[in-house]
């Protein structure tokens, strides 16, 4: 049952040190053995283990985070959700995870603040112009909503933009996504941790995975550092650190992880009412509703596992977006941090068993983890319970690489990883 706090109750229970408040989730010990582990407890390790029980009805889960809840990549982005790709496969699988984040409030109860602002991509030239024409087309003809803004339409939707003759990145039009946005990144994850833990999954924090337990070929369990941990499934979302996980376990996966840097300004009153992306710049904006400009750009090319990224990649970026928006030249920086991204070949994500039977892979998202959450969880979920593959996760196996059926989203749909 939900308990309903008034405005004086919340102030009260502040000043009281929040003693009266119960905690969103349980703190308990490992056992020795689950029907299933999943190692990783961001938001697609929480998602799968949501979907487990309520979809499934397989509750004795454990999910093992070697920090905190929600302390990597799903805390280090720049909160951005969208399906603006290019091939079926992957307009599929963005799709169906943009279509549940618009339930997921509800589903969960639970605010994760989603605020359906848009997202403009813009054209600096006649060439980007005829590409933006190429991406609507391919996002249409998949089922995605899309709109070729011409300049005047930019205009209206970015009026502080500078439109100067001489700009350095004049606007020909753009790419316009209606339905995509924003979300609050920990929302989401205590979103799935709390519903999670009601419905008996254990959510084990501070418990680093040393190895895999490993019998007759195949997976059996996980060795941690509270003790080894046995299951008949094991699944894997670990973003940036996949291959090293994938090295304890015997095999290599086609990844390379890089640092991807964000910043965000000091709070000013509402002057960006959407998400502003410009490939051309390498730059990329959105306000958040305490007023900071939440900044981010491309990945830092040197393969790296720091959290920090590095001084040269964070000024290309805040360059460019001072060309475009002269107006926040006077802003002052906040913070700056880094998330480690995991970028495969061909930038799409790999999902399916790996080559050591047992074990199940949620990997290789590159930039596009925290907006493929619900539906990286649904179809991890998926694939533990039954073994088998969703329609939809299907081309994302790992087998694509042998089979040579690649999903370039990199070249399809001009992302900047």
């Amino acid at each position: 049952m939900t308990r309903h706090y008034s405005a004086l109750s919340l102030f009260k229970e502040g000043l009281n040190g929040q003693k009266g408040w119960q905690k969103a989730w349980r703190s308990p010990t490992l056992k020795p053995r689950y029907d299933i582990v999943i190692i990783g407890g961001g938001g697609h390790g929480l998602a799968a283990a949501y979907y487990l029980a309520k979809h499934h009805n397989i509750r004795d889960i454990a999910v093992i985070e070697k920090g905190w809840l929600g302390g990597g990549n799903t805390g280090r982005n720049t909160t951005v959700i969208r399906s603006n790709y290019f091939f079926p496969e992957s307009a599929a699988l963005y799709g169906m995870s943009l279509g549940m984040y618009e339930k997921l409030g509800r589903e969960l109860n639970y605010n994760i603040m989603l605020s359906q602002r848009g997202l403009l991509s813009l054209a600096h030239s006649e060439a980007e112009m005829e590409m933006a024409a190429r991406t609507v087309n391919a996002m249409q003809i998949n089922g995605a909503d899309a709109e070729l803004f011409d300049r005047e339409a930019v205009r209206k939707v970015l009026p502080i933009y500078n439109y100067a003759d001489d700009a350095r990145y004049p606007v020909f039009g753009g790419v316009w996504q209606g339905r995509a946005g924003t979300a609050r990144h920990d929302a989401v994850a205590w979103g799935y941790a709390r519903a999670a833990d009601r419905l008996g999954v254990d959510i084990i924090q501070t418990c680093e995975v040393l190895d895999f337990v490993i019998e007759g070929g195949r997976c059996r369990g996980v060795r941690t550092a509270r003790g080894e941990v046995r299951a008949d499934r094991i699944g894997m979302a670990v973003a940036g650190h996949s291959s090293c996980l994938a090295q304890k376990a015997g095999f290599r996966l086609p990844i390379t992880s890089y640092a991807l840097q964000a910043c965000v300004s000091e709070p000013v009153k509402p002057v960006l009412d959407t998400v502003v992306l410009s490939p051309g710049a390498g730059t990329y904006a959105s306000q958040s509703d305490k007023g900071e400009l939440v900044i981010g750009g491309g990945l830092d090319r040197v393969p790296s596992y720091g959290q920090r990224g590095n001084l040269p990649v964070l000024e290309h970026v805040i360059s460019g977006l001072l060309e475009m928006f002269p107006s926040f030249r006077q802003l002052r920086l906040m913070r700056q941090w880094a998330g480690i991204v995991d970028v495969t070949p061909d930038s799409s994500p790999i999902i399916g068993e790996s080559p050591l039977p047992n074990l199940f892979l949620d990997c290789g998202w590159g930039t596009g983890g925290f907006k493929a959450i619900p539906a990286g969880g649904f179809l991890l979920a998926h694939l533990l319970a039954t073994g088998k593959h969703h329609d939809v996760s299907r081309p994302f196996d790992l087998d694509r690489f042998v089979r040579g059926r690649l999903i370039d989203e990199a070249a399809g749909s001009g992302i900047a990883h």
